[in-house]
């Protein structure tokens, strides 16, 4: 099953957000350039807030959020 965001499928431009793991741990986030994989397997190429871009698997604590159009 591919992964979705409100049963949308994820896509490029969407961002993802990952939790602080310990107290006092900022949250990050990062933009989606590229999705990778196969439908139900996939990952991501992102960009981070500081530039760095990587490879992302993401696990249940990353949260996928859509950017609010523009007008």
């Amino acid at each position: 099953m591919p992964k979705t965001m409100q049963g949308k499928p994820v896509r490029v431009g969407d961002t993802i957000e990952i939790t602080g793991h310990s107290v006092g741990d900022a949250p990050k986030t990062a933009e989606i350039l590229e999705v990778l994989g196969e439908p139900g397997h996939e990952h991501f190429r992102v960009r981070w807030e500081d530039g760095h871009e990587s490879i992302f698997f993401p696990g249940a604590d990353a949260v996928v959020r859509r950017p609010k159009p523009t007008r």
